[in-house]
């Protein structure tokens, strides 16, 4: 490894302290993994992504000189290797796999351009991208995961008011309410036959773009960082519709927030009423986990949902 010391983003080691033994274990590890890596793979990297906030991340050169970028994910309880969604997909929605150690949760990625939000692009062209990236995504065929997406409802809502409380109340008793029946009614909609493999968390920061045109990348974009399971594709679209908080505070935020569902339903296909179910459900589940982890953009998450009431 090159003689300087690696570095985590604040955030990175704030999620890695919440892990509580498992995340000092790991950091106490980290300098030795990349060390290891380092030498098998016969890289060498530049300074750490300072927005990575799940792990380690660092734009790496071959031995030949290609460009790539090292991952050494965090353990997180929820899931095994992250990294088995990129292998399996062979570059199809998502980015090429060069080399991998899942023991490690490490991945030897190509290198990919700018992340979609870093375009300038309007919200609905940034909407269409990500759509036609997730139905190529979408062909990935499911696999036993640890959970779908009626657990995932289920778990959401266990999240929402356990923060809620922890937190001391940071948004109404009536968002909480909400976000409580929805995911009543997404986990009581839940059927085997309608899942794909979601993403799990397709936002543009995710979306990066492919460094050359290529099967599995008609959009121009391929994903980073699944955390996918089995779910309906509302789901997915559900994630992109959490987002937006500007452009929703800055006027009528219902009006736009369903102007935005219905694009993302017309692009897919899929039913716009479960896509405004799970993306409440997810920006008030992410407003309160960020601010868990001191972030205090989660506050405007959580004044936009109270606003889309």
């Amino acid at each position: 490894m090159n003689d300087r010391p690696f570095d985590l983003s604040p955030t990175a080691r704030t999620r890695a302290a919440l892990l509580g033994h498992t995340g000092t274990r790991w950091l106490d590890d980290l300098e030795g993994i990349i060390a290891e890596l380092t030498e098998r793979w016969s890289i060498t990297l530049g300074p750490a992504f300072p927005g990575a906030n799940e792990g380690y991340v660092a734009p790496a050169t071959t031995a030949d000189g290609q460009a790539a970028v090292l991952k050494v994910a965090m353990p997180m309880p929820w899931r095994e290797w992250h990294g088995a969604a990129i292998e399996r997909a062979e570059g199809r929605g998502y980015v090429r796999l060069l080399a991998a150690d899942p023991p490690q949760d490490a991945m030897l990625m190509e290198a990919l351009g700018p992340a979609l939000d870093d375009h300038g692009w309007p919200v609905e062209r940034m909407l269409a991208t990500l759509c036609a990236t997730l139905r190529e995504a979408w062909t990935l065929p499911i696999e036993s995961a640890p959970h779908d997406g009626r657990q995932k409802a289920h778990g959401l809502a266990e999240l929402i008011e356990r923060l809620w409380r922890e937190l001391d109340r940071p948004c109404p008793a009536a968002v909480v309410d909400h976000a409580r029946r929805l995911a009543d009614r997404r986990a009581a909609a839940h059927r085997d036959d309608h899942c794909v493999h979601v993403h799990g968390d397709p936002h543009p920061g995710n979306a990066l773009r492919a460094p050359a045109d290529r099967p599995g990348a008609a959009s121009g974009f391929v994903f980073i960082d699944p955390d996918g399971f089995a779910a309906e594709p509302a789901y997915d679209l559900g994630v992109i519709l959490r987002d937006w908080d500007k452009e929703l505070a800055s006027g009528d935020a219902p009006s736009l927030a369903r102007r935005y569902c219905a694009l993302l339903a017309e692009h897919t296909g899929a039913d716009p009423e479960a896509i405004w179910e799970w993306g409440f459900l997810e920006r008030v589940a992410t407003g309160l986990y960020v601010l868990e982890h001191g972030l205090d953009w989660g506050h405007e998450k959580l004044d936009v949902a109270a606003r889309l009431l």
